[in-house]
């Protein structure tokens, strides 16, 4: 209980990240150690996530020997280990117990709506100081980036929307007014990002709902409570957009093209000429110098990889999106007691591939946890088949009458 108890703190405090080192790398290294110590255990059914982010790092470490000046790349690199670290720790913990996924969630959840209520209240100057919670007139909540928090609050918001689907009358009020909440911090931080990655995440996880449950009452049901609450979402914009701070900020950021995308040496043509430079830095350019080349980073975390973990890191990230999408989805809809929780994470972790081709996820905190969260479950399906098995190959074969 106590251990579990220690895994939720540590989950709260991943919405905290002001400052670095965070209070959550912190905590999560004491956590780790402290677990290494009394008996954590890496299964073989993890394997796979744990070699290709090795590979990954270590692709990264070679591209630091093409620098001449290594600067501040080594703590860097650390850094990158330890978030991988964290995604092996997790899928660790939750296939030795699955009722820690529920705990996670919950911790999740907490964190995201205090952090989300900090970023809104910052955002309206509804609270002293509130300032130190917004960047370029975005909320960006405990976080360093708007870009950043807006991704943050999509699983929890998700996780908030599911409830409200399953669960019970009694619940669907606080359920409700988190998930307004969590909807605000997103639509606040003015990321599109965030907003494409919830609008996917909400879309595939109603998609998902329908293709699972096969009874006509309950696809109705979820239609009708979509429909209402996707109008009370349209609703709530619509009187937002009543203020002119918020309505000519939305008009801005709601270009689907910014200047600084499509102008020359813009996110798009940069996007060219790294995927050019690949070409010819087999091992990269060293981990953050693609930025300080051409003034911005890569915005790109295909191209993020190669030029900061060269080809083996940019193969190694490659090979491990496509084996744990492959593999989540392949047992997405078994029923089984952890079967939400592999289909929230996966539908978030499906909208943040598909949202890094504009923006880097390699050190997003919470990318990591859906990492381990997806491969905690894939682990607890591959040992429930194992088990099965077992059970088939032991059972007496009854003889013949």
């Amino acid at each position: 209980m106590l251990a579990s108890l220690l895994v939720a703190v540590g989950v709260f405090l991943s919405g905290f990240v002001i400052n670095e080192p965070a209070p959550y790398e912190v905590f999560l290294a004491v956590l780790i150690g402290i677990w290494a110590v009394f008996g954590l255990k890496l299964s073989r059914y993890i394997a796979p996530l744990i070699a290709l982010y090795v590979l990954f790092n270590i692709g990264g470490m070679f591209s630091i020997l093409t620098m001449d000046d290594v600067k501040d790349t080594p703590m860097y690199m650390a850094v990158s280990l330890f978030l991988a670290f964290t995604s092996m720790f997790f899928a660790a913990i939750i296939e030795a117990d699955q009722r820690r996924l529920r705990l996670i969630f919950r911790a999740y959840g907490a964190g995201a709506i205090l952090t989300a209520l900090l970023g809104i209240l910052g955002y309206l100057g509804a609270i002293p100081g509130g300032e130190v919670f917004t960047r370029y007139g975005r909320a960006m909540g405990a976080f360093q980036d708007p870009n950043v928090f807006g991704p943050y609050l999509v699983l929890p918001a998700l996780y908030l929307m599911y409830g409200l689907l399953t669960g019970t009358l009694k619940a669907m009020p606080l359920r409700a007014i988190g998930l307004v909440i969590l909807f605000l911090g997103v639509f606040f931080s003015f990321s599109r990002a965030a907003w494409g990655l919830m609008a996917i995440s909400m879309v595939l996880l109603v998609l998902t709902m329908l293709i699972k449950e096969r009874t006509g009452a309950f696809r109705l049901k979820i239609l009708i409570m979509t429909l209402i609450g996707s109008l009370l979402l349209v609703g709530a914009i619509l009187v937002a957009l009543q203020f002119d701070q918020i309505a000519d900020l939305f008009s801005d950021r709601a270009k689907l093209v910014q200047a600084y995308d499509g102008a020359r040496l813009g996110r798009f043509e940069r996007h060219a000429i790294g995927f050019l430079m690949a070409l010819e830095h087999p091992l990269g350019v060293g981990p953050l110098e693609f930025g300080l080349m051409w003034g911005e980073d890569t915005h790109n975390i295909w191209l993020k990889a190669l030029m900061d973990y060269g080809w083996l890191g940019f193969v190694s990230y490659l090979a491990l999106m496509v084996w744990t999408l492959a593999l989540g989805f392949r047992f997405l809809l078994r029923d089984r007691p952890w079967q939400p929780y592999l289909m929230l994470a996966y539908i978030v972790l499906v909208g943040h591939t598909i949202i890094g081709s504009v923006i880097d996820t390699d050190h997003w905190r919470h990318f990591y946890l859906l990492m381990g969260i997806v491969w905690g479950c894939i682990a607890l399906e591959m040992r429930w088949l194992s088990q099965a098995r077992q059970r088939r190959q032991t059972s007496p074969v009854p003889l013949p009458a």
